[in-house]
């Protein structure tokens, strides 16, 4: 359903470029339920980010149903069926959730937001009237971004930390509600994520470190990669630390 093709993206350092994702090559089948691990600074969210195109692709190409949408704005690949739940959601003082909602699912019915709402837990008749501002939590804002998510309705969607900010009974909510909407419509998605449990529940798990793909498969496959790579980390911070020189694998 979607393919990267030799996907790199540098920034400007002072003196030279930094490679943050370099030359990505994988496919996303549809209906499959993926999540993308790896170390912190590793490059998960700026891959999604340049999959939802909030980042232009220094070199490669995207390939979406087929179709090359490197070139395509983040609106465009929206327009396309690609949906994105950013780790910690904007915000936006002076629009009203009801407003954000309708938007989102182009209905302008107050029934509808309604369900919207009550599938990820909010009662309509506390939020509807709030701005989409400051004034709500981290929880709440993350259960409105997947409820603005649920009524755009895309093929193709991407949560980037769907645990971050919310309390443990939220976070189990908002899972049955994003493998729910996986299961029932056979979206294909993405978990960006370190929870064990979420790497317990996907398809297929993504391992990037250091900005390349270090082994993709399932948990059994993956898990003990990741406990090798978490100790390399250990080992190579001890040794700056006792200035000895280590070699990871």
């Amino acid at each position: 359903m979607l393919e990267l093709k030799g996907l790199s993206y540098n920034v400007s350092g002072k003196e030279k470029d930094i490679e943050i994702i370099k030359d990505v090559d994988i496919s996303f089948d549809k209906g499959k339920l993926y999540a993308i691990t790896g170390p912190n600074g590793s490059g998960k969210t700026s891959l999604a980010q340049l999959i939802m195109g909030i980042y232009p692709a220094t070199k490669g190409r995207i390939l979406f149903k087929g179709e090359d949408i490197t070139d395509l704005d983040i609106s465009e690949r929206a327009k396309k069926g690609i949906g994105y739940a950013f780790q910690y959601p904007p915000r936006f003082k002076g629009l009203k959730v009801l407003d954000l909602l309708s938007l989102a699912s182009g209905i302008e019915e107050e029934t509808v937001a309604r369900g919207y709402l009550r599938q990820v837990g909010l009662c309509p008749e506390d939020y509807l009237d709030r701005d989409v501002d400051p004034g709500l939590s981290g929880g709440e804002m993350k259960r409105i971004e997947i409820a603005t998510l649920l009524a755009k309705n895309p093929e193709f969607v991407i949560y980037d930390e769907p645990d971050a900010g919310v309390d443990l009974w939220s976070f189990d909510l908002l899972l049955d509600v994003i493998r729910n909407k996986h299961k029932k419509e056979g979206i294909t998605t993405i978990l960006i994520s370190h929870q064990e449990r979420i790497l317990s529940l996907v398809d297929e798990i993504i391992l990037i470190v250091d900005g390349r793909i270090k082994d993709v498969g399932n948990k059994d496959k993956i898990w003990p990669v990741i406990k090798d790579v978490v100790g390399c980390q250990r080992d190579t911070l001890c040794s700056r630390r006792d200035k000895v020189e280590t070699k990871c694998r």
